[in-house]
C-alpha cells in the first residue's frame, strides 16, 4: 500500500472514529427540573363504566370499564400548565396506558410491579414508557399479563428517567 494509500486510509478511520463518537455521545433528553407534578384519581370500578368528570382530558377522555373489585388509577402529570402526560392503570384487562402529550423531547418511564397476596411480595416489575415519536400524542398500551390475580394491588412508580432514579409520584390499584 503506498503513503498516499495509508493516509487515505488513515484519515477515512479518523474520519469515522470522530462520527461515532459525536453520535454515540449525544446527550438524553433532559429531565424536567423540577419534576412534573402529578394528580392522582382512583375509581372503584365496581360502578363502571365511568368517563367524563374528573377524569376527562383533552387527549383521549378516560373511559373505565366495569371490574368488580378493581380499583383503576390515572395519573395526570403538568410541567409549568402544561398537561405533559399520564398514565392510567384499567383494571379489566389488567392494562398500563402511558401517554406522553407534549413533543419536547422528553417522556416518563412507568415501573409496574404486582402482589398477587401469595407471599412473595412485588414481583413482575416492568417498565414502560411510549415510543417517543414526532406525534403530538404518543402513547403505549401494556398488558400486565394472566399472572395477575384477581384483587392483586398493582403499584404504579412514575419516573423522569429511564434509570429510575428520579421518581415523580407513586399510586397504587387493584386487579
Amino acid at each position: 500500500m503506498s503513503s498516499r494509500s495509508r493516509a487515505a486510509a488513515g484519515l477515512a478511520a479518523g474520519a469515522a472514529m470522530a462520527a461515532v463518537a459525536v453520535l454515540g455521545g449525544a446527550a438524553p433528553a433532559q429531565a424536567y427540573s423540577p419534576d412534573p407534578s402529578a394528580t392522582i384519581i382512583h375509581r372503584d370500578t365496581d360502578g363502571c363504566p365511568c368517563s367524563g368528570g374528573s377524569l376527562g382530558d383533552p387527549f383521549d377522555g378516560t373511559y373505565f370499564k366495569h371490574d368488580t373489585g378493581g380499583k383503576a388509577v390515572k395519573i395526570e402529570l403538568y410541567d409549568d400548565g402544561w398537561f405533559i402526560g399520564k398514565v392510567e392503570f384499567h383494571p379489566y384487562g389488567n392494562k398500563i396506558w402511558v401517554y406522553d402529550t407534549k413533543n419536547d423531547g422528553d417522556g416518563v418511564y412507568v415501573h409496574v410491579a404486582v402482589d398477587n397476596h401469595d407471599g412473595h411480595g412485588l414481583t413482575g416489575w416492568n417498565l414502560y414508557h411510549p415510543p417517543g415519536t414526532d406525534k403530538v400524542v404518543d402513547y403505549s398500551v401494556n398488558s400486565l399479563g394472566s399472572n395477575v390475580r384477581e384483587g392483586a394491588d398493582i403499584r404504579i412508580r412514575v419516573f423522569d428517567d429511564s434509570r429510575t432514579t428520579d421518581l415523580i409520584t407513586t399510586a397504587w390499584g387493584v386487579a
